[in-house]
């Protein structure tokens, strides 16, 4: 297993705190099949309106998503908006006492419109801002630099996510990096698309793309265009640890101080929607560096989180599950339905975060035959996925005698995996399945057989797991043993 993912198998939470322009993202679904009678406009039946976390906001749902205990810092309205955008990020998780309310500044609200027309995708026709880009206010700024002060010492790491609508000014970014580094606090930053980067300066990393960072190194000696060449100034210019340049398919640029550029690629995606992409590559790179991940593996988290995000229709929070087993996917390629144990459990981990129920059974499976279908079919409907653990050949000739098994492991996790029936085959040595069970932590363990559930090995050990057991229906005359000893009968 990768060093990136043996990390993931060990994330917990996490304290974060995150400044910067926090958002209320709407989503204004509707029939948008006629055209006005008074204009060439579409016209938009309303159906039902979304309201979910968005700039800042999105930082924090998403850093919630990997297991952040996130703290937010900034600036709402005293309207409705404000209501909405404090409920979201409290559903997400998050906790929403230092957030300041203006009540002289509108929250700040992006309205999409989205139209659905012949029975098509769902397509934004518009979108309505809702803002104030203007400085906050010298009463609001020293209110949130008191909160800042008053929060950095319990957090693991401080994200700025600035979109250029007042709230990260030169002086309270000063403050908060100079505050972070004073505390041995790292500091990532999602710059705004700026001409120039210097109230960042002293940060930890920041993540711009290369379109944000193009435009801030047109305007610096020589003016560099090439990824790398703009890596190295501006770490230089604002005396980053590291930075990293976003570039799109392409995956990501990393450079860190004293050393080399690195390109770090990701795989093709079906880009759907890439708003929240670079939110989640601020997120994702918190969390890995919080649990001290090595950058390198950092922006391959980074790289993954943000490919799930574009497949999407809006921003959405991706679980840290979700990501692991894409992490796992990737670099784990899997033939097949069999897994190895700490690689099931990973991918476990993404159907639970989905609400998938998840039922395992195991047995030696040697010379399968109808009666294992019928009953591996009845497993498969107890829930929505479906484990087998198969026991290794030296258990079988164990438990079953000379000759046995048939069938060596690979040969009857082979035949295991062509049944539509069974999601996951993974291959066990120990004489029960106590182990097996403990580390998998199915919703359902189940047996087939003709005895009662008490009679079951580990019928106890599961209980105590608090995990359902069931003995399903046993078929009467199909047995390995019995089929063994006709051929032997000839």
């Amino acid at each position: 297993m990768s060093d990136l993912l043996t990390a993931l198998a060990g994330f917990g939470p996490f304290p974060v705190l995150v400044v910067g322009d926090f958002m209320l993202d709407e989503l204004v679904h509707g029939d948008a099949s006629r055209l006005s009678p008074d204009a060439p406009v579409p016209v938009l039946t309303v159906d039902r309106i979304e309201r979910a976390a968005g700039g800042a906001s999105n930082v924090a749902a998403c850093l919630a998503g990997l297991g952040g205990l996130v703290r937010c810092c900034g600036v709402i309205g005293g309207d409705g908006s404000g209501s909405h955008l404090r409920g979201a990020l409290e559903a997400a998780g998050c906790e929403t006492s230092d957030l300041v309310e203006d009540a002289d500044r509108p929250t700040t609200v992006k309205r999409n419109l989205v139209g659905l027309a012949q029975h098509r995708h769902p397509q934004k026709m518009f979108r309505l801002d809702i803002e104030s880009s203007a400085p906050i206010a010298a009463s609001t700024a020293a209110a949130i630099e008191a909160r800042v002060r008053g929060a950095i010492a319990e957090v693991a790491a401080v994200c700025i996510e600035d979109y250029g609508k007042g709230v990260c000014t030169p002086a309270l970014c000063s403050l908060v990096i100079e505050t972070a580094r004073e505390a041995g606090v790292p500091v990532l930053v999602d710059p705004a698309n700026r001409d120039c980067y210097a109230r960042y300066a002293g940060a930890t990393v920041m993540t711009p793309n290369r379109t944000e960072a193009a435009r801030v190194c047109a305007s610096l000696p020589g003016s560099p265009d090439d990824p790398a060449d703009m890596a190295r100034a501006l770490l230089e210019r604002c005396e980053l640890d590291a930075i990293i340049i976003t570039l799109d398919r392409h995956g990501a640029l990393l450079l860190e101080r004293g050393g080399e550029p690195v390109e770090v690629p990701t795989r093709q995606r079906n880009v759907y929607d890439v708003t929240g992409a670079g939110d989640m590559v601020l997120a994702a790179v918190a969390a890995a560096r919080a649990h001290g991940v090595s950058w390198p593996d950092a922006v391959v988290l980074a790289n993954a989180a943000a490919g799930l995000e574009v497949e999407q229709f809006g921003a959405h929070a991706i679980p840290l599950a979700v990501v692991t087993q894409e992490v796992l996917r990737a670099e784990v390629p899997q033939d097949g339905k069999v897994r190895t144990r700490r690689d099931l459990e990973l991918e476990l981990a993404a159907h639970r975060e989905a609400g998938h129920r998840i039922v395992l059974t195991n047995g030696c499976f040697d010379v399968i035959h109808a009666g294992h279908v019928s009953y591996l079919r009845d497993a498969g409907n107890q829930g929505d996925v479906l484990v087998v653990g198969v026991n290794c050949d030296e258990q079988v000739a164990a438990m079953k005698g000379d000759g046995r098994p048939v069938y060596e492991l690979a040969d009857r996790m082979a035949i295991l995996s062509e049944l539509q029936c069974v999601d996951y085959v993974v291959p066990f040595d120990e004489p029960t399945a106590h182990d097996l069970i403990e580390t998998l932590r199915p919703d359902l363990y189940v047996k087939g057989g003709d005895y009662e559930p008490e009679q079951i090995n580990e019928y106890e050990f599961v209980r105590k797991l608090g995990i359902s057991c069931r003995v399903l229906a046993h078929r009467p005359g199909l047995g390995s043993t019995d089929i063994v000893n006709r051929v032997k009968r000839g």
